[in-house]
């Protein structure tokens, strides 16, 4: 394996935990280093094109970005794979990897929403698109059925969220998408998943929405 492997993180980002999910779960061995994302060190930007985080540093040298990218290297370079092998099946979940980007996006919209009507229209999005993720899901534990995959360190986070979200001030009914919570269930029965984030993960993220104007953060950093 190429050593050493560095994350530059942000503590609360879901895109992160992602990585961490995947190094966790191959038993990669791994550096973490966090940043202030409203105030990032001035070498930030000469690493990450995008201004975002995850950026993975390889041998001190080469930076990769994008979590979804940072995973399959991290696979590929920690055998065996959690990837597919058949060609379609593999087109298959990165495509839904790429719709659990658009539902992280969604979830934190809710989170942030400046009024009540655009947390109500952000939600209406994500009920759609957990209704669709419902009914790809099969029987489990997890997305491809037997096997864990990169798939399952993709939606870890935002099933944590949710989780976190419904406990205290409820969005919809978690009976509603027994598949989706029994995958959740699964997820966070992980070590992988539950040592992603510092423990006091929860209390962290409503600091970091009570530092949020709008009627989303004050919802949310109340719970």
């Amino acid at each position: 394996m190429p050593m050493p492997l560095k994350l530059i993180s942000f503590d609360l980002c879901p895109f992160v935990q992602r990585s961490v999910i995947t190094l966790r779960y191959k038993k990669a061995p791994y550096e973490i280093e966090y940043i202030d994302l409203e105030n990032p060190p001035a070498w930030f930007s000469r690493v990450s094109p995008t201004g975002k985080v995850p950026v993975l540093e390889v041998d001190g040298n080469t930076h990769l970005f994008e979590s979804a990218v940072i995973n399959e290297y991290v696979d590929d370079i920690t055998p065996p794979t959690l990837k597919p092998a058949d060609p379609l099946t593999l087109a298959f979940n990165r495509a839904w990897i790429e719709f659990g980007s658009t539902a992280i996006i969604d979830q934190y919209r809710i989170m942030t929403a400046e009024t009540e009507q655009d947390m109500e229209d952000h939600q209406a999005s994500a009920l759609a698109g957990l209704h669709r993720l419902e009914a790809q899901l099969g029987q489990g534990p997890w997305f491809n059925g037997a096997d864990f995959s990169l798939v399952d360190a993709a939606f870890a986070p935002l099933l944590m969220r949710y989780r976190l979200m419904n406990a205290s001030t409820p969005l919809f009914d978690e009976d509603e998408f027994p598949r989706i919570k029994a995958w959740g269930d699964q997820l966070l029965g992980l070590d992988a998943v539950t040592g992603s984030v510092p423990d006091d993960f929860p209390q962290r993220l409503r600091h970091y929405l009570s530092g949020k104007e709008g009627y989303g953060p004050k919802r949310f950093s109340n719970a």
